[in-house]
């Protein structure tokens, strides 16, 4: 097959994912790995059109950010497949704390922040915890403690744009409480 019809497939698989018609995608990069079974834009978009069979929001995120990494980084499909691993590992790490910290609940949207400090001690690292969860859950902070914790922890992770989003929508729920008001200060100590 010459490279002009693989870049055509390419960009039919693309569209297709785009409009959110997965199984065409999924066929469509199907199609282009029968040809070349090397072809990292393929394999990539084989696991993703399967995804969004699923979580059509994940998938698309995920999309996105393969969009963005593959122009930048020559490791961007690597990068991705890590990242996919890392939230098969997190999915299932996730469904055994939901099912443990929530028995009685008859459905789950989110976990609690402490459940989520669990899943970062494990993973030994909290941008990539974040990260991973962001992709499949929410993350329940009932407490002004979590709250300043989070932050805190976002600030260590050098995530200054994310920890002054959170604060900026949630700080106001806390009044003028001094200690939440003073997280401001020391997002804007760290970035210096």
């Amino acid at each position: 097959m010459a490279d002009f019809s693989k870049e055509t497939l390419l960009k039919r698989a693309e569209e297709a994912f785009l409009n959110g018609e997965f199984d065409r995608a999924l066929q469509t990069y199907g199609e282009l790995l029968s040809v070349d079974p090397e072809m990292e834009d393929a394999r990539v978009g084989v696991y993703l059109s399967d995804l969004g069979i699923d979580n059509a929001e994940e998938a698309q995120a995920l999309f996105d950010y393969y969009q963005v990494i593959k122009k930048e980084r020559p490791n961007a499909v690597k990068i991705i497949d890590e990242l996919i691993d890392s939230l098969r590992e997190t999915k299932v790490k996730l469904e055994e704390l939901l099912l443990h910290s929530f028995e009685e609940a008859d459905s789950v949207e989110g976990i609690r922040y402490e459940d989520f400090t669990v899943l970062v001690e494990e993973r030994g690292d909290f941008k990539k915890a974040l990260e991973d969860v962001m992709f499949s859950t929410k993350v329940f902070i009932t407490k002004k403690e979590e709250f300043v914790d989070f932050i805190h922890r976002l600030i260590e992770a050098q995530m200054y744009d994310t920890a002054a989003s959170y604060l900026d929508n949630t700080a106001k729920q806390f009044g003028n409480d001094q200690e939440v008001l003073s997280l401001y200060d020391l997002i804007r100590k760290a970035q210096r």
